[in-house]
């Protein structure tokens, strides 16, 4: 919840705006986790301007599992590696046993904060993502992909079983492509190689 700015002794803060710098989010992402009371925040007096200390930040990404906020740049993403997101582990495992075996190189979130930091740490090329998940869904990573950093190499392929209304949104939200859930071995293939065409080994 917002408080009162204390008189004094005030520690080091950060403006909604260079915390979202740090976080890899827009400024409007920030102030959405203050008025829902995720983020500890204060108001300037007779402002509307939010303040948040650098340590509330620091706690926040870590329990969230979003990047430190004083670490580095945001790396290159890495040719042929694929982040898997979703909160299925069979449908996580099936989909990682395909795409291991045609030769990416994968690696699982079982959520969208796990796959925000996982963004920053694992630096894929090419992300697979459920729609309907606990906590941060589909549609709410492919939000915070927008609202982000941009990374413009980043494909995302949307695997869902949601209705052809849900997968037509989630194009529409900047998914570059959907893919239906049933779906075959072959079908999952052909999905990510038109997104990420696999590169011969130096």
């Amino acid at each position: 919840m917002s408080v009162q700015a204390p008189e004094s002794n005030v520690p080091a803060v950060l403006t909604a705006r260079e915390a979202g710098v740090r976080c890899g989010v827009s400024f409007r992402t920030v102030i959405r986790w203050v008025e829902r009371g995720e983020l500890q925040a204060y108001r300037l007096p007779g402002r509307g301007d939010y303040r948040i200390k650098v340590s509330d930040l620091k706690d926040f990404a870590a329990r969230h599992g979003l990047p430190d906020p004083e670490g580095t740049i945001e790396p290159s993403p890495v040719l042929n590696r694929v982040l898997i997101v979703d909160d299925e582990p069979s449908m996580a495992r099936s989909i990682q046993r395909v795409l291991r075996t045609a030769g990416y190189e994968t690696l699982i979130a079982s959520d969208g904060f796990q796959a925000g930091s996982l963004l920053h740490s694992f630096s894929p090329a090419l992300m697979t993502l459920d729609l309907r998940m606990p906590g941060l869904d589909g549609f709410g990573v492919l939000q915070f992909l927008r609202d982000g950093s941009p990374r413009p190499s980043l494909r995302v392929l949307v695997i869902s079983g949601e209705s052809d209304d849900c997968l037509r949104k989630a194009r529409e939200k900047g998914a570059h492509d959907t893919l239906a859930k049933p779906f075959s071995n072959e079908g999952l293939r052909a999905a990510v190689q038109r997104l990420l065409p696999l590169r011969p080994s130096p």
